[in-house]
């Protein structure tokens, strides 16, 4: 300690080698009692500090060393932790010194007054919060505000920030966490939700549509602030609807449908709608999550307060950027009472106006998304310069009215933008590159879209980031009168998503007005391609939209001619999807339209072949433009006639048998028939398709009588192979199903040899005695349910006994087992047909007779039925039906 004769401050002042105070001893519990209140002031304005970063308070022996204390706030020291000071201060007592919670350092963040936000409520706080010089630091990497977040209390954090607004923004580890930031992680591990990320363009509306959170989803429909995400795109072009979809989540998609301002048509990146990925999305079972909200009260709280500016500046200085919160509530809630006492500060603080929210938005922006032109017209006489001003998004006013669906204020906005001569305010576009136009289109706002044309054409010439312009949205959303407007203007932008355009959009709409218009207008949409370098009549032609199609060949005939850059003519498109009206529609117009694809060498009828369209493959053949193309070859030498062979398409290639010119020897470039196709016969040598089409070609040219059976006997080789490769799973496959019905009908016929027609005798001499013994019928049952019974128990036994490495036992064991289990088959329906005669015939021999006769000749109709498919084709071949490959293993 300091020597004698040193003034009585620095005395008190003065520390020992260790860093002890002379308050120390006093917190350890040395000489409590005798604290003098003199002590406090010469202490707190230094806030000592001992070693270990502890206050004077907060050096107490680790269990509950306080017994010097006074006694009024004694209590169990035990439960608080050993390094912060007042304990007594969380079980609400006040009377200790105030000098004693002061002491702690306001530059650390080891221990503060502040603990107490663990333990109890706001009036604790309150107290500390009034001394001015009470620290507000904690342990580990967090102040007060953390300490309110994370044991949740927006009260406390909303007093907090009240008192001292920039712990707010405090960033405090090495992490730079701040108390907004803690909410978050809460708030995410609370309501299984995921953050948006900026790089992919996801709002928050994308984010609840793909995690199922329907109450999210109804709280953004709902939001004046929010509901202007519905048509928004990510990096992928896809809004919250395609997200919907792609999950197969009705309920999200139907709420987003509801909304007014949905536009079910826009495309994403690679040309689909909702509905198309609707459409090609596979159905997973899907789970409601639960929306727990915790935290989201001090979301809230935060965002309202974060327009607070940093304590460097002032609350009304040049460098605040921050609105003033008055201001914000006023256009917010559109209140023009309170909005004259703001305006007549604004006439001295011209800076108060223009302040932001973090956003970017200015008064005008938000009053403009809520719709308040009261409001709005008392802002534009103070300074019109914020018609011009934009958010982060990109957004005038004028957009976020319109984005917002507040058509009379975006009315009255354009108006008093146009009476400025502000086109270029007009003419802005966000970050979307989507301007007022695009987005009163997209939203259905047909008198606001006809309004902006009018006054500003230029906007008609813009497109956004996704290559949409405003013709396009119009096209495809139907709006005609809004399209006809927009084709006056001359250099009017006409793209769209993916490379379409305006043309492919009065396609997919089957409108042929419009389509009709444009072809008229701008001829060289017609002939435009998209990036998967097809045009719109192209896409026409693959979707059957027959009615436009036949509008434009009226129009101009020579559309029917087009090849893509690809080399696909229209024809062989419509083969691909088996449209024949759509063909024969081309065919009337343009009567030699080309049908040789310049890739492969494919003819419409090889395309038609190829994929199974039987209807198309029979107006082939039916047609005289078309009828010559029977015998064309691909690029590699084979004819409509290979394909269908290949494919193994009966029906296909008897249509083509039936042609006259057809010519079935033609070989391939390498040598082959059309028969020869052993590699993919294979797979189907023991389908019915095969036997049928090789008979087919052997009745249409029986000189391929060779040919048909050199393939079927290396087929048959190929399956025997294959099988001897297989023979484990092929003998377990059989023994399983075999046995499995030999044991069912054993249990069957075994329980009723027990359970006798008629029942027994208790007559004295016959007792236990079948009653109907001596009937011919019951004798003639008990014959049948015993074979029954011996054969399935043998095939059953078979089964255990099968030898599992050996084909020709296979083979042996099929045939073997097949004949008994019919055997037993036949066996119990005879047992049961007579089980049944015994007892009925007495007394209803009309219904014995017909259940004997059903009986009898139910195995006959299995036979029939099971074996019907070879017996039509057998009919319908005759002579030249061969089964030898139905036969194989």
């Amino acid at each position: 300690m300091c020597p004698q004769g040193v003034g009585p401050e620095r005395l008190l002042l003065s520390r020992t080698p260790e860093g002890s105070a002379i308050l120390d001893p006093l917190g350890q519990g040395a000489a409590c009692c005798g604290a003098h209140p003199t002590l406090a002031p010469a202490m707190m304005p230094n806030h000592r500090v001992y070693g270990e970063a502890r206050p004077p308070g907060a050096l107490r022996r680790p269990y509950g060393g306080c017994r010097h204390a006074p006694s009024r706030i004694k209590g169990d020291c035990r439960r608080t932790p050993p390094y912060t000071l007042p304990p007594e201060k969380r079980r609400g007592r006040w009377d200790i010194p105030d000098s004693i919670v002061t002491s702690l350092t306001p530059q650390g963040y080891d221990s503060s007054p502040f603990g107490p936000l663990s333990y109890t409520g706001a009036n604790v706080v309150e107290k500390l919060l009034e001394n001015s010089d009470a620290s507000h630091g904690g342990p580990g990497d967090q102040n007060a505000l953390h300490a309110a977040v994370r044991n949740d209390n927006p009260d406390i954090a909303k007093r907090i920030m009240e008192a001292r607004p920039w712990l707010a923004r405090e960033e405090i580890g090495e992490k730079k966490t701040t108390p907004v930031y803690i909410a978050g992680i809460f708030l995410a591990k609370k309501a299984t939700l995921f953050f948006l990320l900026p790089q992919d363009n996801w709002t928050c509306l994308h984010v609840a549509a793909h995690s199922g959170h329907m109450e999210f989803v109804q709280f953004v429909l709902g939001s004046p602030e929010l509901r202007h995400l519905v048509n928004i795109q990510n990096h992928n072009g896809k809004t919250a609807l395609h997200i919907a979809a792609q999950n197969n989540n009705s309920r999200i998609m139907s709420a987003l449908l509801l909304h007014q301002g949905m536009d079910v048509t826009l495309l994403n990146n690679i040309g689909q709608t909702a509905s198309m990925v609707l459409a090609a999305a596979k159905t997973d079972d899907s789970t409601n999550s639960i929306w727990q909200t915790s935290m989201s009260h001090f979301i809230v709280l935060h965002l309202t307060y974060m327009e607070i500016p940093d304590s460097k500046a002032g609350a009304g200085s040049a460098e605040a950027t921050g609105m003033d919160r008055r201001l914000l509530q006023a256009a917010r809630s559109g209140d023009t009472t309170s909005i004259s006492m703001i305006l007549q500060e604004a006439q001295h603080e011209p800076s108060l106006l223009i302040g932001t929210t973090p956003e970017g938005n200015t008064c005008l922006h938000i009053a403009s998304a809520h719709g308040h032109l009261g409001f709005c017209t008392h802002i534009l006489e103070m300074n019109k310069s914020l018609l011009d001003a934009v958010n982060a998004d990109g957004e005038t006013p004028l957009l976020a009215a319109v984005r917002n669906g507040q058509v009379s204020l975006a009315s009255f906005l354009l108006s008093y933008c146009r009476n400025l001569h502000m086109s270029a305010t007009i003419t802005k576009q966000d970050k979307h590159g989507c301007n007022a136009l695009h987005h009163a289109i997209r939203s259905g706002h047909e008198e606001l879209a006809l309004a902006l044309i009018q006054e500003e054409p230029a906007l008609a010439k813009a497109v956004n980031k996704y290559d949409e312009s405003p013709m396009f949205i119009a096209v495809m959303r139907n709006f005609t009168t809004i399209f006809e407007k927009l084709l006056e203007i001359p250099d009017s932008a006409d793209g769209g998503t993916y490379g379409y355009n305006a043309l492919y959009a009065a396609f997919r709409n089957n409108n042929a007005d419009i389509a009709k218009k444009i072809v008229q207008a701008r001829p060289k949409l017609a002939r435009q391609e998209t990036n998967g370098q097809c045009t719109a009549i192209l896409c026409g032609v693959l979707d059957n939209k027959i009615g436009v199609l036949r509008v434009l060949l009226e129009y101009d005939f020579s559309l029917g001619y087009q090849v893509s850059t690809d080399g696909a003519p229209l024809l062989n498109c419509a083969a691909y999807r088996g449209h024949v009206e759509v063909a024969r529609e081309i065919l009337k117009h343009c009567p030699d339209a080309p049908f040789l694809d310049q890739r492969d060498g494919c003819t419409c009828l090889h395309k038609a072949v190829n994929a199974g369209q039987t209807k198309f493959v029979e107006f082939v053949v039916q047609s005289n433009k078309l009828r010559k193309i029977i015998n064309i070859r691909d690029k590699d030498g084979d004819t409509a006639l290979h394909y269908a062979i290949r494919k193994c398409y009966p029906k296909i290639v008897a249509i083509l048998l039936k042609h006259q010119y057809r010519d079935v020897t033609m070989l391939s470039n390498s040598g082959c028939p059309p028969i020869w196709v052993p590699d993919d016969a294979v797979d189907h040598a023991k389908t019915l398709n095969w036997n049928e089409v090789s008979m087919l070609m052997l009745e249409a040219d029986p000189e391929d009588k060779g040919e048909i059976y050199n393939l079927n006997k290396s087929i048959k080789h190929q399956v025997i192979e294959k099988s001897r490769k297989d023979i484990r799973s092929l003998t377990q496959t059989y023994a399983n199903n075999t046995s499995l019905v030999a044991i069912l009908i054993a249990t069957i016929t075994f329980a009723a040899a027990f359970t006798l027609p008629g029942g027994y005798s208790n007559d004295v001499g016959s007792k236990g005695l079948p009653i109907m013994g001596r009937k011919l019928a019951f004798q003639a049952f008990l014959i049948f349910d015993t074979l029954a019974m011996c054969t399935s128990l043998t095939v059953a036994f078979i089964c255990i006994i099968a030898r599992w490495e050996d084909l020709e036992f296979l083979l042996y064991y099929r045939s073997f087992t097949k004949k008994l289990m019919w055997f037993a088959y036949m066996a119990t329906t005879a047992a049961f047909a007579t089980g049944l005669y015994t007892v009925l015939a007495p007394h209803l021999p009309w219904l014995a007779i017909a259940i004997c006769v059903v009986s009898f000749l139910l195995p006959f109709i299995t036979k029939l039925v099971g074996e019907w498919p070879i017996l039509k084709l057998r009919i319908r071949l005759r002579g030249t039906f061969e089964s030898e490959l139905l036969d194989l293993v």
